[in-house]
């Protein structure tokens, strides 16, 4: 993957996910800031910050979240970022640790 079609792929996909995360928002009561391509999440209770960010020399989009580091590799097969791990996308991966930050199953 050439550095246009990573930035290509990082940008849709953290657009994508800033949109589902702004209807999470409301109803679930923490805010979203998109800021210089990187996406931010923060809870007032208990608080936290969530970092969610592209990684251009390794052509990886890093979660930082429940005081770890998550790193995808975009998946071709999948046309979506994969954390290799556990094979969860990035939306799968950002709805289960706001999940677990929340305490409650979110969609």
């Amino acid at each position: 993957m050439t550095d246009q079609e990573f930035h290509q792929k990082a940008d849709d996909a953290l657009a994508a996910l800033d949109r589902a995360l702004e209807q999470a928002a409301e109803e679930f009561g923490f805010e979203v800031d998109s800021h210089a391509g990187a996406l931010t999440v923060e809870f007032e209770d208990p608080h936290a910050r969530f970092v969610v960010s592209p990684n251009s020399p390794v052509k990886q989009i890093w979660v930082s979240a429940l005081n770890k580091s998550f790193k995808l590799d975009f998946d071709a097969a999948q046309d979506t970022f994969v954390l290799r791990e556990t094979g969860q996308t990035l939306t799968e991966l950002i709805n289960s640790v706001v999940g677990q930050q929340l305490g409650e199953s979110i969609d």
